[in-house]
């Protein structure tokens, strides 16, 4: 299949805030033998995203400069190893970043098929989010039917993700969110909303489950909320950390309150994970959330659509804090 030589991309122009993302031309990227070139139709937008804008992102060798952890699109290109795809084939992806293009190449192993009745919006918002999901809170988490769970930032696009898949999953779910708008959401999702800003989390916790915590945590929050977590565990429960934007560091913690509890402190961050832990992420997001997808079960929240060219206005959006859902780049 035929593509043009050059392309449009979201270049970082410098560390700073949504200003710096710049259209720009570059090359059309070529697969290696392992990778699968995507004509990108709509990239999401992520917090990971953010932090890489403003230059505090660990980035890692391999990692591409170009912001966009996920897309959306169709197969225009493979190399000589790939197998089970085909020219012209409509596809999302968890990329290595690279996403806010007009073409993005991407290990075979990440790409998967759209599910039945997604569009191309719906699917580029979908990879990293469950993908994220699914290893923290079902995996690390251990969160299984009947458990139950703490989701922080529940309108966010990871917040609505995990609140839909408890619902579908049979686990019921708690979520704490900053206005009213939002734990109206939140309830619509199926969970009991928690505004934080007029109460504190942990007594809500200790007061709805008669004192016994919650099994999961799913915490984008990090030090700030590190006590009041643990407080909110139940024995033998899991607290898995996988943002960090209230600090990423924690002082004079008591580490008894742990121990009494016998509970586990945990978390990941997608892209630093190996080629084969992706791949294996996969296999388990198409073997357990595919077919919920394909049922219009758990589609993904759209907040908002912005074109390419317009990536700082969809960064500031996210930096503003009042989206509910995803914000997506249209591309094509």
């Amino acid at each position: 299949m035929s593509h043009p030589a050059r392309m449009n991309y979201i270049q970082i122009t410098q560390p700073g805030g949504p200003q710096v993302l710049q259209l720009q031309q570059a090359d059309v990227p070529q697969p290696d033998q392992h990778e699968v070139l995507i004509k990108v139709h709509a990239a999401g937008i992520n917090r990971p995203d953010v932090i890489q804008r403003a230059g505090k992102y660990p980035m890692k060798p391999g990692m591409s400069p170009v912001p966009g952890l996920e897309v959306a699109g169709e197969v225009v290109g493979s190399g000589s190893a790939v197998s089970g795809f085909n020219l012209g084939d409509k596809v999302c992806a968890l990329t290595n970043g690279g996403g806010y293009a007009e073409y993005c190449v991407v290990p075979a192993t990440q790409v998967l098929p759209i599910p039945d009745g997604v569009d191309m919006i719906q699917a580029a918002a979908i990879p990293e989010t469950f993908f994220t999901v699914w290893a923290n809170l079902f995996e690390l988490g251990q969160a299984r039917e009947g458990a139950t769970a703490l989701i922080h930032g529940g309108t966010s696009g990871i917040g609505t993700t995990a609140l839909m898949l408890c619902k579908a999953l049979g686990i019921k779910a708690f979520a704490t969110a900053g206005s009213e708008e939002k734990c109206e959401q939140i309830r619509a999702l199926g969970a009991e909303a928690i505004n934080y800003r007029e109460a504190d989390f942990a007594k809500v916790i200790a007061e709805k489950t008669q004192g016994k915590g919650v099994d999961v945590i799913l915490d984008i929050m990090g030090g700030s909320y590190f006590d009041a977590n643990v407080a909110s565990l139940a024995r033998r429960g899991r607290l898995v950390i996988i943002g960090f934007l209230g600090g990423g560091s924690v002082k004079d913690f008591n580490l008894l309150s742990l121990i009494d509890k016998q509970a586990s402190v945990t978390g990941s961050m997608m892209r630093s994970r190996s080629a084969a832990e992706k791949a294996e992420i996969a296999r388990a997001v198409q073997a357990n959330v595919w077919p919920l997808l394909s049922q219009g079960q758990c589609l993904p929240i759209i907040d908002r659509v912005f074109p390419l060219a317009d990536a700082s206005k969809a960064h500031q959006r996210m930096e503003d804090g009042e989206h509910i859902g995803k914000i997506v780049l249209k591309v094509l």
